[in-house]
């Protein structure tokens, strides 16, 4: 019984861990992995320039900046998944953000996050048996993914809801309490 106890609790913790071991590019295209941000709390969201939920960078920034400094991380993952509503290139992208948002959280370069072509961390992300409480197919721009200092998903969050929504926040608070 113990063995099995042992066992069960190593599955959990590699499942958790596998997060940091996606690769992905900087929006300047420079190679990085989630790994990076081992040991804090990570919001992943995928974003879009052209969308009618694309404001929500302004929440974004506000509750990363709020945040920062007790762990938080809000890490952007633009695509163009959802009626070409990220159609630019990178540094349109970047531009784009920088001049209407001020964003200073971390972006990454563009990817599928649905599809044949979806990728590795969103596949894992929205993979049912491997991340029960969040899983699930993502329908559009700025599905929110909350994952704990562990590197458990841990939370989800659909596009209507705001970074800066009570039920968000709330969530944010408790995780960043967490050591």
């Amino acid at each position: 019984m113990l063995a099995l106890l042992g066992t069960a609790i190593a599955a959990f913790a590699g499942t958790a861990n596998q997060l940091y071991s996606y690769k992905l590019k900087t929006i300047d295209g420079e190679p990085t992995s989630l790994g990076t941000y081992k040991g804090k709390v990570l919001l992943v969201v995928n974003v879009a320039s052209a969308c009618g939920y694309t404001p929500q960078y302004s929440a974004l920034e506000a509750v990363y900046e709020k945040y920062k400094d007790r762990g938080l991380v809000v890490v952007g993952v633009p695509a163009n998944n959802f009626a070409n509503q990220e159609s630019g290139t990178e540094a349109e992208i970047k531009t784009f953000c920088n001049r209407k948002y001020h964003v200073t959280f971390p972006m990454m370069s563009k990817v599928s996050v649905a599809g044949a072509d979806q990728a590795p961390l969103y596949h894992y992300l929205t993979d049912k048996a491997a991340n029960p409480a969040v899983g699930g197919e993502i329908k559009w721009n700025f599905t929110k993914f909350l994952v704990a200092r562990n590197g458990r998903p841990v939370g989800r969050f659909e596009p209507a809801t705001t970074p800066d929504s009570p039920e968000v926040i709330a969530a944010i608070e408790a995780e960043l309490k967490k050591q």
